[in-house]
This record gives structure tokens, C-alpha cells and sequence, in this order.
């Protein structure tokens, strides 16, 4: 996979024609003031900080802004992975968390080689949107201790059972409602804030919301708790030889595992989203699943948080007006430049205004809008989304989407395993059962239902033969049917196979006395006017 020199000029080609320059450079300055926000209030719901989350902001803008693959999507730490980084802080240290993001992105960057970014396309949407449904609840509970100034509960679920308790401790404590209050300001202000004057939208909701926050806890001297800064070179942690050997466990290999899955499939799907909103080069996914590979390689050596494909940013790149990847290269300089010359402004930011805009990006993740016509669309993938998501908040997000993967591909398999039995007299006398469609296990309680109710004085002829697929426990069955009608020693069962996995075969089982009766009603694949 060659890194292209046109990809370059493409980018670099923006220099030479000031308009291009202008937009590019006024939508990194967007992008930037939508970023940092959102860069620090990740970093400290993980558990981590909040330099940790600029770090990789910045990687994702000078690192991965200037590899091929998608050339407007805007890459940094990302909301769906902060219960994921959570659990694996507290779980292993943050020692551990380079290591396994280190991991993480040379599988990803084996992954592009090998040429499977094409198959993160074919995860079920139903499941990766149950996913992010359990990750935005499980933020929304863990936020809502953090507006408080409350620890958060472990597990998804104690949070989760925590809420009651924790709002009648607000009611009482004067500095849970102070904090409960800016947390709730702020996410109205992002609500509200798309209906206020154009020329006031020029600055982003995210960084609207926090400065004004920020603003009323300093008027007021708000006794409320503040992100804590501790420098650059302090907060940035390269994992060690120790770290690195223990990334054999098989805990901790499955954790790197899940941040490699689902890291690459929400800037995979990232990607498809952000190719609707523009016309310009389409998304290459095995470049950008190296690309993403690379970045995650570089935070994991810093001892950073793990990065996706963002589509706020990536969105908000769009909607700015950016031509080339030249916007989100100088979106990760301008990240650099305040961490490095401004550290100190992120220490006046309270932590319930950074939990106030989490709790409202948990709420976009859920996807409440969409469940309505899923249900009246398909309940199969409806059910597959709500398991999911229930799934996360019970146990954890690896688990969660194990089983949401499980289930999609156990609907598939049942929605594909269409069979039909039709029932006809032959010469008089003979019956002639035909099934026709899939036959595989999921179907065959029923089909052998419909059998064992056929009447029992005439002989019988199965014809298999208008089966696509007939499966081992399917024909297993089948025969074993057919022989059970043969201690009477009258005339034989005829199975015809003929045309099914690509052999034809045509026997008779023993002598059996087998009779004839109506087909029952509801049979199972049967459609209607198929029965005689």
C-alpha cells in the first residue's frame, strides 16, 4: 500500500490558491475551538488527564491529518471509547493504557494491510447502533456523579441503580445542586444554542456552552471542582518494558481487542457518513484503517488515549467549508500551540460543564428517533439493537456487542432460512410432499410438525429436490422421519434429492405404511395458497 505523492499535492496544493487557503484555514479554527472542549471532557470521564486527551487531538490532526484515506474526516479521542478507557484505567493502570492502545494500532495497521477495512462496512447497523445507544447510556449515568461531584460507581449497572440515591443526596448537599446546576446549564445552552442569532453560531456549541460556564463559576466564586492541570510533560507517560510484557494476559489482550474492533468501526463508519456530506474524493477505508493503525501506534507510545474517526469534528470540518486535508492538519497545531502556551486555561474549566457536554453527546448517541420506524420496519433488528445496548449497561461493552453480534448473525440466519412445503396427489393414490426454499435446523421443529400430521393409509413420496440448501441436521431428520413410517412394511417412503448441493440422489426407504391428511393451518414457512 503505497503512500501516494498526488495525495501530497492535493493537500499541500491549497498554499498556492488563497481561496482554498482561506476556507481550509478558517474551518481548522472551527474545528479546533469543537475539538478542545471536547478533547479535555473525554480525557477526564476516562479516568485520565486531560492532557492526555489534547495529546491525542494533536496526533490526530499533524500525524494522521497528513495520511491518505479519507481527506476531510477529523480524527481524536472520541466519546464511544471513554467507557471502554474507564473500565481499562481502573482495571489495569494508566501505565497499561499506552501498551494496549500501542497494540491496538499495529492490529489496525495489520488489519489495512490485509485489506479488511472493506469488512467493518458489514457489521450489522442494528449492532453498531446498539453500541453506541449502551455506550451514550452508560456516559449519561457516569456524568451525571461527575456533575455532582460524586464518584462514580464501577460497573454500568450500578450506575445506573445509583441515580435515585444520588439525586436525593443533591437535594440535600448544597454543592451537588451548585454543580448539578452548571451541569445542566450547560447542556441546555447546546441545546438551545442552533436557534440563537447567526452571527452568534460562528463559535461552536461545545466551546459556547464551556466558556459560558466557566464565566458564571468564576462571577459567582462557585465552590465546585476544576479540571486538574499538570503539564505536558508531566501527563504524558510512554508505557514501559513491564507494561509491554504484560501485554500477553489475556484480559488485557481482549480489552486491546475490543478497542481495535471498535475503534475501527466507528471511523469506518465515520468515514461513509462524512462521503454523503461532500463531493469531493471518496474515503479509501484500507488506507484510513492504517492511517488510524498509525495514529493509535504514536498515542499509544505517548501514553495517550486511543483515537477515532469523530464524526462531530469531521461534520463540523464539512459544514466549515474545508476543501483539502490541509483544515484538519492545522486543527492539530492549533491544539498544540494552546496546550503548550495556555495550559493553565484549562484549569478554570469546571468539571460539571465538561460532564454537561458529555451527558448531551450521550444523548446523541442513543439513537431514539430511529427505534420507532425500526420497530415498525423489522422487530428482529429492533430486538437486536435493544439487547445490545442492554447488554452494555448490564455487563460491559466488550461483552455487549459480543452478544449484539451474536444475535445479528443468528436473525440473518433465521431470515435467510425460508422454506415452503407443498402437498399434492399423485395417480390417486400417492401423496408427493415438495419442499422447496433453505431447509436448515432453525426451521425443521415445524417441518417436522407438518410431516408427522400427514394421515397414514397412503404412501409418500418426499421430493427434496426444489432445496437450495439442505443441511446435515435437516436430512438427518428427514430420513429418520421417513424410516419411522416403515414398521407397518406396506409401501416405501421415496426420497428425491435431486439437485441439492450439487449430487443428485434418488432412493427408496423400506417398505412403510404411510397415510394422507389435510396439511395443518400455520405451517411454518408454508405460504399462503401452497397447501392443497
Amino acid at each position: 500500500m503505497s503512500f501516494p505523492h498526488s495525495y501530497l499535492r492535493s493537500t499541500f496544493g491549497a498554499l498556492h490558491r488563497p481561496r482554498i487557503l482561506r476556507q481550509d484555514l478558517l474551518a481548522s479554527l472551527v474545528v479546533f475551538l469543537v475539538a478542545l472542549p471536547l478533547c479535555v471532557g473525554v480525557a477526564v470521564a476516562s479516568g485520565v488527564p486531560a492532557e492526555l486527551g489534547l495529546v491525542t487531538g494533536i496526533v490526530g490532526g499533524l500525524v494522521v491529518g497528513f495520511l491518505p484515506g479519507s481527506s476531510l474526516q477529523v480524527s481524536g479521542p472520541a466519546a464511544g471509547l471513554t467507557v471502554l478507557v474507564f473500565e481499562a484505567v481502573e482495571k489495569f493502570g494508566l501505565g497499561m493504557l499506552g501498551a494496549i492502545v500501542l497494540l491496538s494500532g499495529v492490529l489496525q495497521i495489520v488489519l489495512g494491510l490485509l485489506r479488511c477495512g472493506r469488512w467493518f462496512r458489514a457489521i450489522s447497523g442494528s449492532v453498531v447502533q446498539g453500541m453506541l445507544a449502551g455506550i451514550g447510556l452508560v456516559l449519561i449515568f457516569g456524568q451525571l456523579y461527575t456533575m455532582a461531584g460524586a464518584p462514580q460507581p464501577r460497573s454500568g449497572l450500578d450506575k445506573l441503580l445509583g441515580v435515585p440515591g444520588l439525586a436525593i443526596d443533591a437535594v440535600g448537599e448544597r454543592g451537588m445542586v451548585t454543580g448539578v446546576t452548571i451541569g445542566l446549564g450547560t447542556i441546555a445552552v447546546l441545546v438551545l444554542w442552533p436557534r440563537v442569532p447567526a452571527r452568534l453560531r460562528v463559535v461552536p456549541a461545545p466551546l459556547a456552552a464551556v466558556a459560558l460556564a466557566t464565566g458564571v463559576t468564576a462571577v459567582l466564586e462557585a465552590d465546585v471542582a476544576h479540571v486538574t492541570v499538570r503539564g505536558l510533560y508531566d501527563a504524558v507517560q510512554p508505557p514501559g518494558l513491564d507494561d509491554l510484557a504484560a501485554l500477553g494476559g489475556a484480559a488485557v489482550l481482549g480489552t486491546a481487542l475490543a478497542f481495535t474492533l471498535i475503534a475501527s468501526a466507528e471511523s469506518l463508519f465515520s468515514a461513509a457518513a462524512v462521503d454523503r456530506m461532500h463531493n469531493g474524493p471518496r474515503t479509501h477505508y484500507d488506507k484510513e484503517l492504517v492511517a488510524q493503525g498509525i495514529g493509535n501506534s504514536l498515542c499509544g507510545v505517548l501514553g495517550a488515549l486511543p483515537m477515532t474517526a469523530v464524526i462531530v469534528r469531521s461534520s463540523a470540518n464539512v459544514a466549515a467549508g474545508a476543501t483539502t486535508s490541509l483544515s484538519r492538519i492545522l486543527h492539530g497545531a492549533w491544539l498544540l500551540l494552546f496546550t503548550v502556551l495556555l495550559p493553565a486555561a484549562i484549569g478554570v474549566i469546571p468539571l460539571a460543564a465538561l460532564a454537561g457536554v458529555l451527558v448531551h453527546a450521550g444523548c446523541k448517541l442513543v439513537p431514539v428517533r430511529q427505534i420507532g420506524p425500526l420497530l415498525r420496519r423489522d422487530r428482529g433488528e429492533a430486538l437486536v439493537l435493544g439487547a445490545t445496548a442492554v447488554a452494555i449497561v448490564t455487563t460491559n461493552l466488550f461483552e455487549g456487542v459480543i452478544l449484539g453480534v451474536v444475535l445479528a448473525v443468528a436473525k440473518s440466519a433465521w431470515d435467510t432460512s425460508h422454506i415452503r412445503v407443498d402437498v399434492r396427489e399423485k395417480d390417486g393414490e400417492r401423496l408427493v410432499v415438495t419442499l422447496h426454499g433453505t431447509a436448515t435446523f432453525l426451521r425443521l421443529p415445524r417441518v417436522l410438525e407438518t410431516l408427522e400430521a400427514l394421515p397414514k393409509d397412503r404412501p409418500i413420496e418426499l421430493d427434496l429436490a426444489g432445496l437450495a440448501h439442505l443441511d446435515l441436521a435437516c436430512q438427518n431428520a428427514l430420513e429418520g422421519w421417513a424410516l419411522r413410517h416403515n414398521e407397518a412394511g406396506c409401501d416405501p417412503v421415496r426420497l428425491t434429492l435431486s439437485g441439492v448441493g450439487h449430487h443428485t440422489a434418488s432412493r427408496e426407504l423400506r417398505p412403510a405404511d404411510v397415510v394422507a391428511a389435510p396439511l395443518p393451518e400455520g405451517d411454518a414457512g408454508a405460504a399462503p395458497g401452497d397447501r392443497p
